[in-house]
């Protein structure tokens, strides 16, 4: 897989082991014969189905490391214990991007999907297409897929893989097909302008032998590419549209001639865009149309999208990784059309940088919901900016409150609960598992 670690067999250790796409690719490495263990902050799901699966998880910072290759995510700095050790005795220090790049060197086919929004769907979309016609793939998502989890594989010979932005990461995959989803502005603490996102998104497509566009959005409308999709621009386009409960059915047109008829499980127009970038990819694959429909049908959704995890004094509670404006109002606008009576918005802001230098959009969407709740800054990697605080935010809003403890958000759902009503808890930090701990039963 690896031109430099064929020869001898080289060990891995992860610091971060316990992230999505971390523990993705610890179980690719395992399956690929490599030996890999490491270390994370705190035990969650992926670090018990990564000792299932025979991979060895320290909890803490303070293990030795022996292995020759130390990989580290993206929310770990060079000041990390661990990695300032393995630095200092000599090890090979690699990023989580440039290992993903690495790997995807070792496949004749690599199918990779970017966008500020939908990447985790679309990607496992294109998954399942693969999956449900016995074609031989593995997959790497940055989310959980109810059926095929944050990684499956069945071959070597294609990877479908999400394609993250951040810190430029996308720019290690050299594709044999991208997908670009979208353009907007997210990660403000690396790009500091649409001219430098734009150079990033068009490095890389140029980095891919074809590449596939949502033809609604500028942005990616602008870059060269080989085929696109939309709802008003592009090849492959969705009409006849059909809504049950906000899932909708519709049919797949070529260039306008309809190809075949869809009926998504999964709620939420938005979705449809996803499910014709992975149409159009899955056509550069070769799959025919009644192929595609077979798999986007088996698609039952991913965790943290739109997933209804319970409920709380009665209502019902669904979860959605949104965390960017134009994510806010895409979910909020489904849970309208859903909700028979008031939908009760929880958002927690997820970084100080993003929540100030979008603070206009974030004001704009949330003065949309009733009376939303505004949940305490998620702060990942960064220190403390009050210009980009849950407080300020709150501050900006007229009948938003704030909250910063889960039990004084059970309060403030409760204390007026109505028929009908559903709670929507938004963010891309702890807002999942502070939601589920607070559930009813």
């Amino acid at each position: 897989m690896f031109s430099e670690m064929n020869v001898p067999r080289r060990t891995f250790y992860f610091v971060g082991i316990g992230g999505v796409s971390m523990s993705a690719l610890a179980q690719l490495l395992t399956d690929r014969g490599y030996f890999v263990r490491g270390s994370d902050a705190q035990e969650s799901a992926f670090t018990a189905k990564l000792r299932a699966r025979g991979i060895a998880v320290h909890i803490g910072a303070d293990e030795e490391i022996s292995e020759d290759i130390v990989v580290y995510t993206g929310a770990v700095d060079g000041e990390h214990p661990q990695v300032k050790a393995a630095g200092r005795a000599g090890k090979r220090l690699m990023s989580r991007a440039e290992l993903l790049g690495r790997i995807a060197e070792g496949y004749p086919h690599v199918l990779s999907v970017a966008g500020c929004h939908g990447k985790t769907t679309a990607s496992c979309m294109l998954a399942h297409i693969f999956w449900v016609n016995g074609k031989p793939f593995a997959c790497h998502i940055g989310g959980e897929d109810l059926d095929l989890g944050n990684y499956t594989a069945t071959g070597n010979r294609t990877l479908v893989t999400e394609a993250c932005e951040f810190r430029r990461a996308f720019l290690t995959l050299k594709s044999e097909i991208a997908v670009v989803l979208n353009c907007d502005l997210d990660h403000t603490d690396c790009y500091h302008s649409d001219g430098e996102l734009a150079a990033a998104y068009a490095q890389f497509a140029a980095q891919a032998q074809k590449v596939v566009v949502n033809a609604d959005d500028p942005r990616a409308r602008a870059l060269p590419h080989t085929l696109d999709f939309g709802f008003y621009n592009g090849d492959i386009r969705a009409e006849r549209l059909c809504a049950d409960r906000e899932r909708y059915t519709f049919t797949v047109t070529e260039r306008g001639v309809p190809a075949v008829r869809v009926r998504l499980n999964v709620v939420g127009r938005v979705n449809i865009l996803n499910a014709l970038a992975a149409y159009a990819a899955a056509r550069l694959c070769g799959f025919g149309g009644e192929e595609i429909k077979r798999g986007l049908e088996s698609f039952r959704g991913v965790k943290r999208r739109f997933e209804q995890v319970g409920t709380i004094g009665g209502m019902p509670v669904v979860c959605d990784y949104a965390h960017h404006p134009r994510e806010i109002a895409a979910t909020l606008k489904t849970a309208l059309r859903l909700a028979q009576g008031n939908v009760r918005l929880v958002f927690q802001p997820h970084t100080y940088t993003r929540t100030r230098d979008l603070m206009g959009g974030f004001v704009d969407v949330l003065r949309r919901a009733d009376r939303p709740i505004i949940y305490r800054t998620y702060a990942a990697r960064e220190p403390f900016d009050f210009a980009g605080s849950a407080v300020a935010l709150t501050a900006r809003l007229a009948d938003a409150v704030y909250v910063q403890s889960p039990r004084g958000l059970r309060a403030r759902l409760t204390e007026r609960a109505g028929d009908g009503d559903l709670i929507l808890a938004l963010g891309a930090g702890d807002i999942y598992e502070i939601v589920k701990s607070i559930l009813d039963g």
